[in-house]
């Protein structure tokens, strides 16, 4: 099948008791067990649950995975596959990750004796002077959050295998209708499925899967330990928000490509991040490892000091963290998504103060450039006003 098609009648796409075309909700947290000691498929529903089994096989598929993970967050998930590492051993990851990813291992793995050091995760260099004797794996985020920088996946796993470490990859920005890092030789693969996946901004989850069993099996032990699983309601609402994955992703990078052109020619615009223009660093790459170049856009004002009054002054354009829904959102990460990284660390990434991250949805592309349109003009009334 193709991937299109995938989504839609991938993994377990129908109720094999009842042939229904959905699969239903589980809604049960344990399972009879006709003979002592003897449990069947399922015993609880923590260790697995037939809907979560239905979207766990899914992605699976769709990454070319051997077996998929569901967690109750993109950081639960993270979170499983960063417990597969021991005290003393070391982690190099891109210098402008997630602000949650960086507080978990800041915060929790470190204190536990796991280090890590941030790179620009482009530059093989540069990951030859993070490497140590203690370094287990690459974490990688590609078209990274938020400044959209792009990974040749194939050279950093070749990279990665002549030192013997794991490459992980969270591939949320770019989802597997774009980009499938396993396939490219990624060892791991993370997903927010709150984000592009689920769709509509009305859950909260997070996947992993990988194409190795060794790994696989390891992150099953962790997934029941820690226990952080995704319910049966929301892992039946992930899965179908992933049946219109391929109509929303082409919807959402058609008009983000149209608004980085537009904000590239705009006086008021010093900069823009979106790896679909010809200028992006990153482009060549993304246009060989990619599908399309997503939805997601970066930019930042002439006037940083006008970030506030823009980004308050949308009307269609919602100010709000997250992104990958059917909706436009907007955030500032240096205040929102990225706070947890301490300033140096973000300016020294390349994440200045002022830096703009806009999700764009799939609403008419009229009514959006008019939204910004109307920002940049309020900004600079309120300018010319002072």
């Amino acid at each position: 099948m193709q991937l299109s098609t995938k989504l839609i009648h991938g993994g377990i796409s129908e109720d094999p008791l009842t042939g229904a075309v959905s699969v239903p909700i589980y809604q049960t947290s344990t399972y009879r067990q006709k003979k002592l000691g003897q449990p069947g498929d399922f015993e609880y529903s923590r260790s697995g649950n037939p809907t979560r089994l239905a979207l766990e096989e899914l992605i699976a598929e769709l990454e070319g995975g051997v077996k998929g993970f569901a967690f109750s967050s993109g950081l639960a998930a993270i979170h499983a596959t960063l417990s597969l590492f021991q005290p003393g051993d070391h982690l190099i990851l891109g210098d402008d990750v997630y602000g949650g990813t960086f507080r978990l291992l800041e915060k929790v793995f470190k204190p536990l004796g796991l280090s890590y050091t941030m790179v620009d995760s482009r530059e093989l260099s540069q990951l030859e002077n993070a490497l140590t004797n203690h370094t287990k794996a690459l974490y990688l985020e590609t078209p990274s959050n938020p400044l959209l920088k792009i990974i040749d996946l194939e050279k950093s796993v070749v990279w990665a295998r002549e030192h013997e470490l794991i490459t992980i990859v969270d591939n949320t920005f770019a989802t597997p209708y774009l980009q499938q890092p396993l396939i490219l030789g990624a060892d791991i693969v993370l997903h927010s499925g709150t984000k592009y996946l689920g769709g509509h901004s009305d859950l909260v989850a997070g996947l992993a899967t990988t194409n190795n069993e060794s790994l696989a099996e390891k992150i099953a032990f962790y997934q029941n330990s820690i226990g952080g699983v995704l319910g049966p309601q929301d892992s039946w609402l992930l899965q179908r928000g992933i049946k219109t994955l391929a109509v929303r992703m082409e919807a959402h990078q058609r008009n983000a490509g149209i608004l980085a052109s537009y904000l590239a020619a705009h006086s008021g615009v010093a900069k823009v991040y979106y790896p679909g223009l010809a200028d992006h660093p990153g482009h060549e790459v993304a246009a060989r490892q990619m599908r399309g170049f997503g939805g997601m856009v970066a930019f930042e004002l002439v006037d940083e000091s006008r970030t506030a009054e823009f980004v308050e002054s949308l009307k269609v354009i919602t100010l709000a963290e997250s992104l990958g829904g059917v909706e436009s959102l907007i955030e500032v990460p240096a205040v929102m998504t990225h706070a947890s990284i301490p300033q140096e660390k973000r300016e020294a990434s390349g994440i200045k103060e002022g830096l703009i991250r806009l999700s764009v949805g799939i609403e008419d592309i009229t009514d959006l450039q008019t939204d910004l349109e109307q920002a940049f003009a309020a900004a600079l009334r309120e300018e010319t006003a002072e």
